[in-house]
This record gives C-alpha cells, structure tokens and sequence, in this order.
C-alpha cells in the first residue's frame, strides 16, 4: 500500500499543478482560487490516502466526498466556471487517494478530469458570451431601446437579457445581460461581479 501511495501522490501534484496553474491561473489569472484549488485537492488526498490505509470503508469516503462537496467558497464571489474547476480539484485529490491501489485507473481518469477541464474552459468556446448584472440610471419601456442602450454601454451584441428589477421612484433598472464583446472590448476572464451601475 505505500509503494501504492508513493505513486499516488506525484500523479496527483502533477494532475493539480496542470489543472490549477497551466490551465486555471494561466486563463484567469487568480492567484487565490489557484491557491485554494492546490490546497484543497492536497487535503482531499491526504485524507482519502489515509482512510484507504486504514482500510475504511468505501461508503465513508462517499461520505466524505458529499460533506465536502456542500461546501462554498464563502470568502469572495466566484463564478460557476471557478465552481467547476473547485470540484474537479476535489474530485482528483479523492480519485488519487482512494485510487492508488488501481494505478491505471487512477491515471486514466486524473487524465480525464484534467483534458475535460481544458477543453471545456478553452478560450474558444468560453469567451463567446459574457454575463453582467447591469444597474441602469434609467427606465426603458421599449425593449429594443433597451437592448440599443446595453450595446452602446457594454459594447457589444447582446445575445439576452432580463429585467430583473425596474424601480419608478429612483428611475433605475437592474438588468441581467448575455452579451458577445465587440472588438473594442478586451478579452479577460468572465468573472461574477457585484452590481455596479454603468
């Protein structure tokens, strides 16, 4: 079991070093969720390698797998994108742990998870929408001056939007927007952003 282990765990580094840092921080450049995402995977390791060399039972470590996965990121706003990425980081730490006894399954599905995320997060098909929460200082009851207005705005093509708020007394409207960027906006990562007014 620990040759199984020793094994286990530079495939597990590995696997989380490309998820966290060639794929997530190079994309999104965030050094805290990157952080958070290593850290987490390492604990999930850690435990699942220990519960598997003192021989518990698989249920617990389902068990376990659920406890953690009802856990939020409490300390910022993050997107669901990053939630993806947060359980991929978990699920590899409890693949690697549990899995070292199986070292071909353990790499062929660390090799899944980690080739699903690049391809699912690829620039190409992430960026061709982005999302705001928009406050206008204004009140549209024409939905064609609407959309014109969040274009001129974000500058872009508005794909949908969505009314979600429209207050008469202080003339303001809170708007949720899928826009394409036009070529004079910067290509960054999508990020949840807390309301703003534009």
């Amino acid at each position: 079991m620990g040759l199984a282990l020793a094994l286990a765990l530079p495939v597990n580094l590995f696997a989380i070093t490309v998820l966290a840092c060639a794929i997530y921080y190079r994309r999104h450049q965030r050094t805290d969720l990157a952080l958070a995402y290593v850290a987490l995977n390492v604990g999930v390791f850690a435990v699942s390698a220990l519960m598997l060399s003192q021989q518990v039972s698989l249920g617990l470590a389902f068990g376990l797998f659920g406890v953690l996965s009802i856990l939020r990121l409490r300390s910022d706003q993050i997107s669901q994108r990053d939630v993806g990425y947060y359980f991929t980081a978990l699920a590899l730490g409890l693949i690697n742990g549990i899995g070292a006894s199986r070292p071909a399954v353990m790499i062929g599905l660390s090799v899944l998870l980690v080739l699903t995320m690049y391809v699912a997060d690829h620039p190409r098909l992430a960026n061709r929408a982005r999302h705001r929460l928009v406050v206008l200082d204004t009140v549209h009851r024409d939905e064609t001056a609407l959309q014109a207005d969040l274009e001129r705005r974000l500058g872009g093509t508005v794909r949908k939007f969505e009314v979600v708020d429209t207050d008469y007394v202080r003339e303001t409207m809170t708007v949720d927007v899928r826009f394409k960027p036009g070529a004079d906006v910067p290509a960054g990562p999508d990020r949840t952003y807390p309301i703003a007014r534009v």
